[in-house]
């Protein structure tokens, strides 16, 4: 088959290309590279509107005009790619704002989408209309709305999510989802919010290629490592708020039993490499399931605080703390594992070599794709 995917998040769409293409199929992978995180994609668009005198253009002729420059600069990359976006059996959007622009550009561009090729589905693997509303309404006993809600951080820190209740993303959302044959959910976080929908064709968790992830098995012969990667932009929708009063608990009695590594919005190739040496990997807070960088340091054999809810649980037949360690957004009850942790240093060496199997079992990127291809089968 000829497949598209529109759009990037992490490397979920890189990842399922290249169990694709071991299957035989053909596929492009088109998309912004996942914003600084400089992901990989086929066909890279650009937003030129970003930095320096050109953001300060875009904000003057957004303020005056209701223009979005990287929008039209967006729209004018589409149109010069319009091949690409034509006659392919299977056409999937990472989310419901797959090129990042303005819902009336999107709609447009999308509009072409649907008219050229012959199936179309959209995966929910990220924010959009349908999550974050189910988030906002307090569906989740904690969710990435918790510290919104909670009055944490500026409006605009979470722009990124509150968007998408706004009445034109609703209007784009409820236009998508009237031309898309179905939607996909990658993780519990989004499989949940989609349950009942008419259009929902269940959960295929993220393809992780572990050709690309060697796993070491962790020695432990002085100080426990723990490594800290920050997103600046969404440090309190990750919970990276809460991780830092963590460790300054287990700093004050434990400080001669590890070493704290932290990084701050570092491109996906200097991020992977950031944390090869550390133990134990602090990824997010507010989740039920696991996201892709979590599940990338994993199948590294890292032990990682993130989503592992007791949905998570049931689903895969696990108990709690077996492969990844559930960070509640409870300061002290993280720094309380992690202090377990210290003291019990074969208890990391036992999740290392437990999260590698998991992932190798359930996340395999030919796996992945086969599970994909079954349901756009539909």
């Amino acid at each position: 088959m000829k497949i598209l995917l529109v759009g990037e998040y992490n490397s979920i769409h890189y990842t399922l290309k290249e169990g694709l293409e071991q299957l035989g199929h053909q596929v492009t992978v088109v998309g912004l590279g996942d914003g600084f995180k400089k992901r990989t994609v086929d066909v890279n668009f650009e937003k030129p509107y970003e930095k320096g005198f050109k953001n300060f253009l875009k904000r003057g002729v957004y303020k005056l005009f209701k223009i979005d420059l990287n929008s039209e600069s967006i729209k004018k990359q589409f149109f010069a790619h319009k091949e690409i976006f034509k006659d392919n059996d299977v056409v999937q959007l990472v989310n419901e704002n797959s090129f990042s622009t303005l819902p009336k550009v999107e709609t447009e561009l999308l509009r072409y989408i649907f008219k050229h090729n012959k199936k179309v589905f959209l995966l929910s693997c990220g924010t959009d209309y349908l999550s974050v509303k189910y988030a906002m309404e307090g569906k989740f006993a904690y969710s990435i709305a918790t510290p919104y809600l909670e009055k944490r951080g500026t409006e605009a820190q979470f722009q990124h999510m509150t968007q998408y209740l706004k009445p034109e993303f609703e209007a784009l959302h409820h236009y998508i989802i009237a031309h898309v044959e179905g939607i996909i959910a990658s993780d519990f976080d989004y499989d949940i919010p989609l349950q009942g929908h008419p259009k929902y064709l269940g959960m295929v968790p993220n393809p992780i290629n572990l050709n690309q992830l060697e796993y070491t098995p962790l020695t432990i012969a002085g100080k426990v490592v723990i490594f800290h990667g920050i997103n600046v932009s969404n440090y309190y929708k990750k919970g990276n708020d809460i991780f830092e009063k963590a460790l300054k608990i287990v700093s004050r009695t434990h400080s001669e039993k590890i070493e704290i590594i932290t990084v701050r919005s570092v491109p996906y190739a200097e991020y992977i490499k950031a944390f090869d040496s550390c133990h134990i990997l602090l990824d997010q807070v507010f989740a039920y399931d696991q996201g892709y960088n979590a599940l990338e340091a994993m199948a590294k054999g890292k032990v990682v605080f993130t989503g592992a809810e007791k949905e998570f649980l049931a689903f895969y037949n696990l108990v709690e703390d077996q492969v990844a360690i559930n960070a509640l957004p409870n300061a002290q009850q993280i720094a309380n594992k992690l202090i377990h942790l210290i003291e019990n240093p074969e208890k990391i060496l036992e999740i290392s070599k437990s999260a590698r199997a998991f992932v190798e079992k359930e996340h395999h990127h030919v796996l992945g794709a086969k599970r994909y291809l079954e349901k756009w089968s539909v």
